[in-house]
């Protein structure tokens, strides 16, 4: 596959934006993942990722998608991949994040739009802009402050 020039940019945009859901992940124990993976209990997995997901994103953003693997090998820490659909209005990203001990990675492998743009850096701002506003935000940022009684 060729990866287009804008590819890179738009993998750090959810990287970026899926950083607390992968902090989320991280606290499920790996031989769950591996157990799901090899016993292909998906719906298990699609689970996980949206517990994950749901303080962050608004409900069917951030999903499972095809599934996912386990890499484990007997002199290795092992790494997990997981096949996700980030899916804020008007936007789909299809995506792997890779777990593995010290870090986490995103490879982006096809992004649409509804309503594309010309210019990519306009699909590119288009994607964080969507992103942006599919997020969940404590009242105090969202201009509701607290109550007083």
């Amino acid at each position: 596959m060729i990866r287009q020039p804008h590819a890179e940019t738009r993998e750090s945009i959810v990287a970026r934006a899926i950083e607390q859901v992968v902090g989320e992940l991280r606290l499920v124990d790996v031989a769950d993942y591996i157990a799901f993976i090899r016993l292909e209990h998906f719906a298990c997995l699609a689970d996980l990722v949206d517990s994950a997901a749901e303080l962050y994103f608004m409900p069917g953003t951030l999903r499972l998608g095809h599934g996912g693997e386990a890499y484990i090998d007997w002199g290795g820490s092992p790494r997990i991949v997981l096949d996700l659909e980030l899916r804020p209005a008007g936007v789909a990203v299809y995506f792997q994040l890779t777990l593995e001990e010290h870090q986490a990675s995103v490879v982006v492998n096809y992004v649409t739009f509804e309503t594309p743009r010309e210019d990519p850096q306009m699909n590119t701002a288009l994607l964080r802009q969507a992103i942006e506003q599919s997020r969940i935000r404590p009242a105090e940022t969202m201009g509701l402050g607290r109550s007083t009684l």
